[in-house]
């Protein structure tokens, strides 16, 4: 054969290999149509929507919303759910009028040395037991019936203000199995100031309900004790303490997390999901700027990754890839990851049939060039995420500001760490600078000044990549030696 039959040859065994790439990338961009892409978009930060706060009823008609375009783009209700929904119990609180207990002859008030996070109104005078962390084992040889049980915060290796929160919500499910009259935890974590948490907890709250067929919410409080001076002192003997609790309200609320699936072709790898996800709550309606406006829009944070979604639905719907797609929007993560963090205790399905999930979570942008993967460079499908944004004219960046804790930040970790490979495909920012700032958690997040050329680039993006990781033969895996390669290799097995 001579050389310009070998060059001819070449060049048509290279074109063999690009035309699946470059096939994929024209569906995505027959399939996804501005107009119609920017109506879904549009509606989901609209005014009329008022911020989607989970605490408020404006969040069901999102959730419809999204329901409704899932079943419309032939995405299908998993078995064991409500339709679409996976319902969500939550309990929402307000700070006491008054919260009081007194101690050893001292008096400890709601808002400075006392925190009343959960609980109805109660007065009286009740004895103690301290109970190390309040985990079982600590339990052991403890009779707390009808007793307050102190505990201290959180735990050695669990000291984060999102793992504090968690661990928080195991103690006061167990201490309420056990039969106690409340639950105190002792907070003495220094590398979170009192100050902060008091700021921060001290309003309206909402968190899962623990037990959801209760009539009453169990009493849960905080109390600042950094030297552990008060726990030494209970636990020495001083173990009575008069309490109230007056002006208290409790009030569940039924999330909606939305959920759907698209059944993958291929015979064997159709028993496996690739989860897409995002967040659809916002913060809702606060003070009035200077310009009269008191309405969160969340366009970027996180309407636009909501949005993605139902892109999703749409092209995947029509060009199903091999392995199925598991479509999730979340309800509460700007109340602590709430909604996806039911889903993953409380799955409608083996967590282990979950080989990879592609989650979208925004503050903003200020590089339109870019994609940034919170995320990259920790799992085998690196490669699919960073062609697929290169196809659209994108580069994939991974997480360039590790100070703020990204990763650790949004639904994915939820997924992380029960094995599950799990990065946040975020817009294209290259610091957590003041364009991001300008918007983030503000009123000014809307979609009249986000770049929605950009918005399409992205979309379409995040849909390949998606279809790139959902159609490989080989399962995504943790880069070895990530901290969470021990427990996936626990879910999936060796």
């Amino acid at each position: 054969m001579n050389s310009k039959h070998v060059l001819i040859g070449l060049i048509f065994l290279m074109g063999m290999i690009a035309r699946p790439s470059m096939a994929q990338k024209e569906l995505i961009e027959e399939t996804i149509q501005q107009d119609e892409a920017l109506a879904h978009f549009k509606f989901l930060a609209a005014d009329e929507l008022m911020g989607r706060d989970p605490a408020r009823s404006e969040i069901d008609i999102a959730a419809l919303y999204i329901a409704n375009q899932f079943e419309k783009y032939g995405a299908r209700p998993m078995e064991g759910l409500n339709a679409y929904y996976q319902h969500v119990p939550f309990m929402y609180s307000s700070p006491p009028e008054i919260g009081e207990i007194n101690w050893n002859q001292d008096t400890l008030n709601h808002g400075d040395e006392l925190l009343v996070l959960g609980g109805q109104d109660i007065s009286g005078e009740f004895e103690l037991v301290v109970a190390g962390y309040g985990f079982e084992e600590d339990y052991e040889g403890k009779d707390v019936a009808g007793k307050w049980v102190v505990v201290r915060v959180g735990a050695p290796d669990r000291l984060s203000p999102a793992e504090l929160f968690a661990a928080g919500r195991e103690k006061t499910a167990l201490a309420e199995a056990k039969g106690a009259a409340g639950l105190i935890e002792m907070y003495n974590v220094p590398t979170t100031p009192w100050s902060l948490l008091v700021n921060y907890l001290n309003k309206p709250q909402m968190g899962l309900d623990i037990n959801p067929e209760a009539d009453t919410a169990f009493p849960y409080l905080w109390m600042k004790d950094l030297s552990s001076e008060i726990i030494n002192a209970m636990n020495s003997g001083a173990n009575t303490m008069k309490i109230q609790v007056a002006g208290k309200i409790n009030k569940k609320i039924t999330g909606k997390n939305v959920v759907a699936y698209i059944p993958g072709t291929d015979e064997n790898l159709k028993e496996d999901f690739i989860m897409l996800s995002a967040h659809y709550d916002h913060l809702g309606i606060g003070t009035p700027n200077a310009a009269g406006d008191s309405i969160y829009n969340g366009a970027r944070d996180n309407a636009v990754g909501t949005a993605a979604l139902i892109q999703a639905a749409h092209f995947f719907g029509e060009h199903p890839p091999k392995r199925s797609v598991l479509l999730c929007a979340w309800t509460a993560e700007e109340k602590g990851l709430l909604g996806s963090g039911y889903f993953a205790d409380n799955p409608p399905l083996d967590l282990s049939t979950i080989i990879f999930n592609l989650n979208i979570d925004n503050a903003g942008y200020n590089d339109t060039s870019l994609v940034t993967v919170i995320g990259l460079g920790r799992s085998s499908a690196d490669h699919h995420i960073s062609e697929a944004a290169e196809a659209f004219g994108l580069k994939a960046l991974s997480d360039p500001a590790p100070e703020q804790g990204l990763y650790d930040r949004s639904d994915n970790v939820n997924f992380a760490k029960k094995g599950i490979p799990a990065p946040t495909f975020s817009l294209g920012f290259t610091a957590f600078d003041q364009d991001v700032a300008a918007h983030y958690h503000q009123v000014t997040d809307q979609v009249d000044n986000f770049d929605l050329d950009y918005a399409l680039k992205y979309w379409k993006s995040f849909i390949l990549s998606a279809e790139k990781i959902a159609n490989d033969p080989n399962q995504p895996l943790w880069i070895k030696g990530d901290k969470y390669e021990s427990v996936s290799k626990t879910l999936y097995g060796d």
